[in-house]
């Protein structure tokens, strides 16, 4: 039987499939979602960071290297190792952090340039795994940096291309949920 987040998940995707588009905040349902269970907060990240991982083809000179590490550390782990390794989890953080550290002053405000948004998830999602960000707010940031995609007619939403990764978040939630069905 499907969760109260499922279901809303599968409202937001109905929402996208009728009007083209739905606003990013209805993503706030993963809060509730991540407090509930804190270990899926961690899980949550290292997914996040997995995809972006497998994203970055066709990147250049250090982005192109950073996403090679990620890829061997994420997704091309053997069966006996189920999680990453914590050092190597670590190292690979600081130097995505590293990469992409410039700062440009806007008006007297600090602003992080990010030059590769995969790579920033990769990163983002790792301090998840981490536990560097702990709250279940950071989750569901991660989830709008991840789902959200910007097109002229509706702004930056859930639209588009987004469609697809709110339907994978979906079925990430199910294969959670699943799991922990079968642990009690």
């Amino acid at each position: 039987m499907p969760s109260h987040v499922q279901d809303r998940l599968a409202a937001i995707i109905t929402e996208i499939d009728h009007t083209g588009q739905a606003d990013v905040l209805r993503l706030t349902v993963l809060k509730k979602w991540f407090e509930y269970h804190p270990k899926r907060l961690r899980a949550f990240g290292l997914w996040v960071a997995e995809r972006a991982a497998a994203r970055g083809e066709g990147a250049e000179g250090e982005a192109a290297e950073l996403f090679a590490t990620a890829r061997t550390l994420l997704t091309e782990r053997p069966l006996s190792e189920p999680r990453p390794g914590w050092t190597a989890a670590e190292t690979l953080h600081r130097r995505l952090a590293a990469f992409q550290n410039t700062v440009q002053y806007i008006r007297g405000t600090p602003v992080r340039i990010i030059r590769n948004r995969n790579l920033l998830l990769v990163e983002e999602g790792l301090a998840l795994y981490l536990g560097q960000r702990t709250r279940p707010t950071d989750g569901y940031r991660l989830a709008a940096d991840d789902c959200e995609h910007y097109d002229s007619r509706y702004g930056t939403n859930l639209n588009g291309p987004a469609r697809e990764r709110v339907a994978a978040l979906l079925g990430f939630v199910a294969t959670v949920e699943a799991q922990e069905g079968q642990e009690t």
